[in-house]
């Protein structure tokens, strides 16, 4: 039994300082590895930021673009009503498929506005293409387009651009 004592005067405080040692230590690891995790994150926004930002303009950029009074402007050409609607759908598409790659760095809901305001633009030029002749000119299809956008209360391009905004200023 004094044997048993004379070992446990000798395994007791061992075990203390082994367990004392065990919690220092494993408190100090977590802690750098919690460091490292929040300097690697500071690292990639320094990264993305800019990058996320470039998306965001690159965005409102392509909803100005295919603003249809200004596109009626830019891409005003002499002939018929029906080559203009084609010409402006497809600068529409392809601009839109230039821009595809920026959902990445932009929120699903900024996305998803601009998404909408492509479709209802092209809405917005189909119905107006409706409403003239297919071998009128492609002024009377300016001009209808002009119309039309003018009855909206707000451009479908506009409220995307709005939207960006709101977001740009809550995050950056």
């Amino acid at each position: 039994m004094d044997s048993f004592f004379e070992l446990l005067k000798f395994i007791l405080p061992a075990a203390i300082v082994f367990l004392t040692t065990y919690y220092l230590v494993k408190n100090f690891l977590d802690h750098e590895r919690n460091k490292k995790t929040i300097d690697l994150k500071l690292a990639n926004q320094a990264i993305l930021t800019p990058i996320r930002l470039q998306a965001y303009e690159r965005v409102v950029l392509f909803l100005e673009r295919i603003n249809p009074s200004s596109m009626v402007m830019r891409l005003n050409k002499t002939g018929n009503s029906a080559s203009f609607q084609g010409e402006l759908l497809k600068t529409i598409r392809s601009e839109f498929e230039h821009n595809l790659s920026q959902q990445i760095y932009i929120s699903t809901a900024a996305w998803n506005a601009t998404v909408r305001a492509k479709e209802e633009t092209i809405k917005v030029i189909n119905v107006s293409a409706s409403k003239v002749n297919a071998d009128s000119s492609a002024l009377e299809l300016a001009q209808a387009i002009v119309s039309v956008t003018a009855q909206l209360t707000e451009m479908p391009t506009k409220q995307a651009i709005d939207l960006i905004k709101k977001e740009i200023s809550k995050e950056f």
